[in-house]
């Protein structure tokens, strides 16, 4: 059996929230034996800068992982021309990788093979809760998944599925938790939260808890302020709704904002049905209970 790269270099696209994706994304490229043309990130250049320092010091040669940082579209409308292209290496929004697929689409007779895509795009991860789980372990998942990094994280849990019998203890676990929650510059250990990534990314977040405060769907609980005079920080935001299609439930928002819809007890498998429906994404999820059977039902449900 042979492994063999593939005819012509990668075009690498990496994001700026996961520097080892830089890393994963070229780096596995290369032990096959191609090329890449990476893009990073722009909110990420000077950890990619670094990374290359670091792999240019362990002695990889020039011309095999080729950083090239700029505007996306500028880089992109180059590449996706060139007859060499082998292949996409993803990390990034939807609409993005959309708009690549539909470019290779429309370029396929000028390549020299077929191009080979492999794209990780947006999550709207959901923690659904079974009325056999223990609040304390619900509790802290939905502040760690939530909050941590910001929710700047594609698998970053962002709605949660809580039975009725179970919302006021989990509710009064939540609250103290986030109340405990320090707000401020990374270099301070004791800070949980820092900043977003930037001033675009800051608004479209306030945006959305915005349309909170003006629904008659839905209600803040803990949070829906922010802070931009000395960075752009977003305190970690607790949203209850009535309407399990509630935007902040099914749209990805990238930010420390979690969204609850509390379901009658009776109507476990229905809200499963909704949960299933409600985003387009498939990403990352995670069921807490205790009744075997139940959690049994629920994945085989989600499948």
């Amino acid at each position: 059996m042979e492994y063999r790269p593939l005819e012509g270099f990668i075009f690498t696209i990496s994001p700026f929230n996961f520097t080892a994706i830089a890393a994963n994304l070229n780096t596995s490229v290369a032990v096959m034996g191609n090329t890449t043309v990476w893009k990073p990130s722009t909110t990420a250049l000077l950890s990619g800068f670094e990374l290359m320092k670091i792999y240019k010091e362990a002695g990889l040669p020039d011309g095999v992982i080729n950083f090239v940082p700029g505007t996306g579209s500028v880089i992109a409308n180059t590449v996706l021309q060139d007859k060499n292209l082998a292949g996409v290496h993803f990390t990034g929004s939807t609409n993005t990788f959309h708009y690549l697929w539909k470019s290779i689409s429309d370029n396929i007779a000028n390549y020299k093979s077929f191009p080979r895509l492999v794209g990780e795009t947006g999550g709207k991860d959901f923690i659904f809760v079974h009325n056999s789980a223990k609040p304390e372990e619900v509790a802290t998942a939905i502040v760690r998944g939530a909050y941590e990094y910001q929710g700047q994280k594609c698998s970053a849990a962002s709605r949660a599925y809580i039975p009725q019998s179970l919302w006021k203890q989990i509710k009064s676990l939540l609250l103290d938790m986030i109340a405990e929650i320090k707000v401020g510059d990374v270099r301070d250990f004791n800070n949980f939260v820092n900043a977003v990534i930037d001033e675009k990314s800051y608004n479209n977040i306030m945006n959305y808890i915005d349309i909170a405060k003006k629904s008659s769907d839905a209600e803040i609980l803990a949070g829906g302020t922010g802070d931009k005079t000395v960075g752009w920080f977003v305190n970690p935001t607790l949203i209850q709704t009535t309407n399990p299609h509630f935007i902040t439930m099914e749209e990805e928002i990238f930010g420390p904002v979690m969204t609850v819809y509390v379901y009658p007890d009776d109507k476990f498998e229905e809200t499963l049905q909704i949960c299933d429906e409600t985003s387009p994404y498939g990403l990352t999820g995670a069921i807490f209970g205790t009744d075997r059977y139940e959690m049994m039902k629920a994945c085989r449900k989600l499948r």
